[in-house]
């Protein structure tokens, strides 16, 4: 005995939607989950203390010349220029902060903080920018092109930086998280890259 014909409709729809589905959630994760350029696997490392424990004006390092993150902790590379280790020292701070449209801007001392406000702060850290921009501003910052140690990728409404090998950015896999460090990296279709002079 045949099926009834709305059964097989119907069983093909519920097939056409999960399948739909299933590609929009592949289409998801790769967006937010492209590897940056030289990015080793192994560089995340989950099995190294605690970021608890992290002294305030801890300065932690790591051999080699690329950044690692351990519990949303970043170390920065030992031989890295003074200003990236700067930068990435002083951004540990904003780990736990949490996202806020127009944080950073009135001051680098905030709640919380937004994409630009985020890097900004990472920049005048590293003391290369006075006052705070905003993510169409830094579409302008420094030089054309990816950097040896910063790179900053812009567009009208969302900024990001990849610093020393990873990235910071104030969305993650979820959606908006506020400042954190990824050992992963994102699509840069549509971004500006600049970088600091020298870096």
């Amino acid at each position: 005995m045949k099926p009834p014909c709305s059964t097989v409709r119907n069983a093909i729809l519920a097939a056409l939607v999960l399948s739909a589905a299933s590609a929009r959630a592949q289409s998801y994760y790769f967006y937010y989950r492209q590897p940056i350029q030289g990015f080793r696997a192994d560089a995340y490392d989950t099995d190294y203390g605690s970021s608890d424990n992290l002294r305030a004006g801890s300065q932690p390092t790591v051999r080699g010349h690329r950044a690692v993150v351990r519990h949303g902790v970043a170390y920065a590379p030992a031989i890295a220029p003074d200003a990236v280790k700067r930068a990435i020292w002083a951004t540990n701070a904003l780990r736990r902060k949490p996202y806020k449209w127009g944080g950073g801007h009135g001051s680098y001392s905030d709640s919380g903080y937004d994409c630009s406000g985020t890097v900004s702060f990472a920049l005048h850290a590293a003391g290369l920018l006075d006052n705070p921009l905003t993510a169409s501003d830094l579409c302008d910052y420094g030089q054309r092109g990816r950097g040896r140690w910063i790179t900053i990728y812009s567009r009208s409404y969302h900024t990001f930086a990849v610093i020393a090998g990873l990235r910071l950015d104030t969305t993650g896999y979820w959606g908006t998280e506020g400042p954190r460090w990824h050992a992963d990296g994102r699509d840069t279709w549509g971004f500006e890259a600049r970088h600091p002079s020298g870096l």
